[in-house]
């Protein structure tokens, strides 16, 4: 599932290509991801591209007063490509979800500052996909990204200026969840998954079953480093990466999710993992449990 990190390279990489470039069409492809009407999707062809930013892990693609708004689930993605086919998309059981085709430029400028001043270059723009038969993917076009009720509950943000030590206490104070789950709560602290969670949590030496309201202030800085280094880190590791390479460099820079039975790159312990209904987290034993394997809760359903 793509993170903050993940997603803020691709913001990155669209505002790069995007801004002060014209919509010509549309093409919702998968109807079920459209989770809104009013604005229709059709009302951003002829509008250009004005910003593009991130809300935790949606992207918000801003044309004038409508916003494209993007929540990409397990298995989306987003494809650029410069020679775009002629025909439309037909609606199937591909990935494709949404296609938008970007107006030629009259200089020819195809949003990479290398344009020739042909104005030939009709075929570009990109595709919003979903692999998987898991469809989580929505898209919304709506005129204030407030009105998406996934961003207007987000927490704050951990790349925002007031995410301080002093904040990041504040919203643990009192929450007595794991901290595993804490991280990964939207509504706490926007952008953070069952990945970098996992990626954190082993940064800071703890285990994801401590409780948030035992963590002593010490515990608290700690883990507060180890939310800004990591992700910071991992945004750093996608820099001038193109799109198609940003998933591979994701799972390369893990040191322990989806490390399963590999040796932890810290203390060589072996790397295991606790397993739940649609998901699983990784973790060192030497590392954060003081050597302790955590139980395996879906396992231990099942011995009883």
């Amino acid at each position: 599932m793509p993170e903050l990190p993940e997603v803020e390279s691709l913001s990155r990489f669209l505002a790069e290509q995007l801004v002060g470039r014209t919509v010509d069409r549309v093409y919702p492809v998968a109807v079920h991801a459209l989770k809104t009407y009013d604005p229709p999707i059709t009302a951003l062809e002829g509008r250009s591209f004005d910003a593009v930013t991130r809300h935790g892990k949606f992207l918000d693609l801003t044309a004038g007063d409508a916003h494209l708004v993007i929540h990409l689930a397990r298995a989306g993605w987003v494809r650029w490509t410069e020679k775009m086919a002629d025909a439309p998309p037909r609606p199937g059981k591909g990935p494709l979800a949404l296609r938008v085709r970007l107006a030629a430029d009259p200089d020819g400028d195809t949003g990479t500052g290398t344009g020739t001043g042909t104005g030939t270059d009709s075929g570009t723009g990109f595709d919003v996909t979903e692999a998987g038969t898991q469809k989580g993917l929505a898209l919304y076009v709506v005129r204030d990204p407030l009105d998406v009720p996934g961003v207007a509950r987000l927490g704050p943000d951990p790349f925002a200026p007031d995410f301080t030590l002093a904040a990041f206490t504040e919203l643990l104070a009192g929450r007595r969840s794991q901290i595993k789950g804490v991280l990964r709560d939207q509504s706490v602290i926007a952008g953070i998954g069952n990945a970098y969670s996992d990626e954190i949590l082993h940064a800071a030496r703890m285990s994801p079953y401590k409780l948030a309201t035992a963590l002593t202030e010490d515990e608290i800085g700690t883990l507060y480093e180890a939310i800004g280094t990591t992700l910071a880190d991992a945004v750093e590791r996608s820099r001038g990466l193109p799109l198609r390479d940003l998933k591979s460099e994701k799972k390369s820079g893990l040191r322990v999710h989806g490390r399963k039975g590999e040796a932890c790159p810290v203390c060589g312990d072996t790397i295991r993992e606790v397993s739940f209904s649609s998901s699983a987290m990784q973790y060192c034993p030497t590392c954060q449990t003081g050597g302790k394997p955590l139980a395996d809760r879906r396992m231990s359903r099942l011995l009883k």
